[in-house]
């Protein structure tokens, strides 16, 4: 049975010209129909406010703060709305759209990478939380066309929320944009269509020490080995998730054919989810950090940090050395990445402290200065 949205998908005119174009084989046929089998997705949405109570075990661990929810809500009585985030890991998927729901927000289609989708974890995604699934890096031009249309119709019914960074921040740092999917939304075609830039940090990332330990992404690992690194670290685990929503950027004047104006507009974004993006004292302390250091001198050099954090306009979860001290060294002590110990700090893990360091390098005029 053909669903609504897909139906609207192929009677789109590129979808059609491709279908009826004399050139175009049987396989190319097939494949159209096989993409859009693979990106249907549907939210329950009261099945997906239950699952509060399954996740219940990973939920208790991470407090969940949301900023500026009030633009939220002013932007989806307007009209359609597209979240942009930073992705720093895989509790995203579930924080960040559960501060929506935490403040009465209807719920976004979330785009996740096609990984995610193997196994029971796979068919929640489809069935229940409204997760598309998208194959990234791919240059097939069928492949893309598709994913294209189908966002577009998606965008006539659910709002949208994405990461345009791709995947995952390995070093910790904020990556560059990805431009398909802004580029997909841009084609929708919606009346009264704003984007959301959307920022989220975390005290402490639960994958922190599987991500730090190989900083570039080199392959792909099957969903279920990196779930079951995630559990290893889960243990003790504790951790606020704080989600900064910005003003609405509008995109009325930009050519969606474009490349230029479409890159330019995803840099525009990404610029201002870095100027969101929560500083935590974990980050202030990990970019303070010598490899041995009193605990005076550390707040001294975190004083210093925050001055400079403070002149780029950053979003301050902290605002003296002493205070990024008090709360950001017993997190970290606990994770296993300093210890402190006969009077001073010293760095235990040098890799994750580094990675937490680079959270802020985006804010800090010469991150490569740090001698950790």
């Amino acid at each position: 049975m053909v669903d609504e949205i897909t139906q609207a998908v192929l009677s789109r005119d590129e979808i059609a010209r491709y279908l009826q174009d004399e050139a175009t084989g049987g396989d190319t046929r097939e494949r159209i129909h096989g993409y859009l089998d693979e990106l249907r997705t549907t939210q329950r949405y009261s099945i997906y406010r239950a699952l509060k109570h399954p996740l219940y075990p990973i939920l208790r661990k991470i407090e969940r703060i949301g900023e500026n929810v009030e633009v939220v809500k002013a932007a989806t009585r307007a009209g359609r709305v597209v979240y942009a985030s930073n992705h720093k890991s895989h509790t995203d998927y579930i924080a960040e759209p559960l501060v929506l729901d935490d403040n009465g927000i209807r719920p976004p289609i979330i785009a996740a990478g096609i990984n995610l989708f193997g196994g029971p974890l796979g068919l929640l995604h489809r069935h229940v939380t409204g997760a598309m699934p998208v194959r990234r890096n791919t240059k097939d031009p069928v492949y893309l066309v598709t994913l294209k249309a189908y966002v577009a119709e998606l965008l006539r019914r659910h709002d949208l929320f994405f990461y345009p960074e791709g995947g995952r921040s390995y070093s910790g740092d904020i990556k560059s944009p990805k431009t398909g999917l802004l580029h997909a939304a841009l084609h929708a075609d919606v009346a009264r269509m704003a984007i959301i830039p959307t920022a989220v940090a975390y005290d402490l990332v639960l994958e922190d020490h599987v991500l730090a330990r190989q900083r570039v992404k080199r392959t792909q690992k099957a969903f279920s080995r990196e779930l079951a690194e995630m559990v290893r670290y889960a243990v003790g685990y504790r951790s606020r998730a704080v989600v900064t929503f910005g003003k609405p950027l509008s995109i009325e004047g930009i050519d969606p054919t474009s490349r230029r104006e479409v890159l330019d507009l995803a840099h525009t974004i990404m610029a201002a989810v870095g100027r969101l993006h929560k500083v935590l004292p974990t980050a202030v302390v990990a970019n303070a950090m010598r490899p041995s250091i009193t605990r005076r001198e550390l707040e001294s050099r975190a004083d210093a940090v925050l001055d400079t954090l403070r002149s780029a306009g950053a979003n301050l979860g902290v605002h003296s050395g002493a205070e990024a001290v008090a709360k950001g060294v017993e997190p970290l002590e606990g994770r296993g990445i300093i210890v402190a110990e006969r009077g001073r700090i010293r760095v235990r893990d040098r890799n994750v402290l580094r990675y937490y360091a680079r959270t802020l390098d985006h804010l800090l005029a010469s991150p490569s200065r740090r001698t950790h």
